[in-house]
């Protein structure tokens, strides 16, 4: 387990979005929620950390846990390990280049904001194949009620294993995520803050079954819930 990390021994992952994959993200109602500063080198920060501003979101809080530290680690190794229903995912978090990010979905893990919660969204496309988890009501609407900045992704291309926020327009990160399972593209808005390492297997087999209403986008045909997320390093 670690010790503090977005310290801790936590518990249970640009401009708006052009063409057709904008137009599916926001149609369904990706959820996020107000916005922050940026984090990373801020010439407050000590060396190797990052400061970090949560700011309350006007939508609330579909599961209060309270906020995260400000101070976040911006160096160093840490992992997820996220119990899903059909398997387990392991994650490489990317704290270096997503502090703040990694200091959020370690801290909401860690408080149990996760779990027995539903991944309420999958979606599959040419440009877009994403399972969608992070929200207690299971609507895609909900969130930590707070919100914070994104740390940018120079592409649009979000290879197989991404792990990445979701979010409602630019810096309105809340607490929603994608695991992609196959390669995407998606706006450089959506922070991309790990990669899986083990367990790909099991998002394409959830994939494989489709959705509850047949189409490319919707709830997934098998239920998915998140058990628990574990935080190590």
């Amino acid at each position: 387990m670690r010790s503090h990390l977005f310290p801790f021994s936590r518990r249970s992952a640009v401009t708006r979005a052009f063409g057709v994959v904008s137009a599916v993200i926001i149609a369904v109602g990706i959820a996020g929620c107000g916005s922050s500063a940026s984090p990373a080198a801020s010439a407050g920060a000590a060396a190797g950390s990052a400061d970090c501003t949560y700011e309350p979101s006007p939508r609330g809080a579909a599961k209060d846990v309270g906020v995260p530290p400000a101070a976040e680690p911006a160096t160093g190794t840490s992992t997820a390990s996220i119990a899903l229903t059909g398997g387990t995912v392991q994650i490489a978090l990317d704290r270096e280049t997503a502090p703040c990010t990694v200091g959020s979905f370690a801290f909401l893990s860690e408080a149990g904001y996760y779990d027995d919660t539903p991944c309420h969204r999958l979606t599959s496309s040419p440009t877009l194949s994403v399972l969608q988890c992070g929200d207690p009501s299971g609507t895609g609407k909900g969130g930590p009620g707070y919100s914070y900045a994104d740390e940018t992704n120079p592409t649009m291309l979000y290879p197989a294993g991404t792990v990445a926020m979701a979010n409602a327009g630019p810096d309105t990160n809340g607490s929603q995520f994608f695991l992609v399972y196959a390669d995407s593209t998606l706006p450089p808005s959506y922070t991309v803050f790990g990669t899986i390492t083990k367990g790909l297997d099991v998002l394409t087999g959830i994939a494989a079954k489709g959705t509850s209403n047949g189409g490319k986008d919707g709830a997934p045909a098998e239920p998915v819930t998140i058990s628990t997320i574990t935080i190590a390093g």
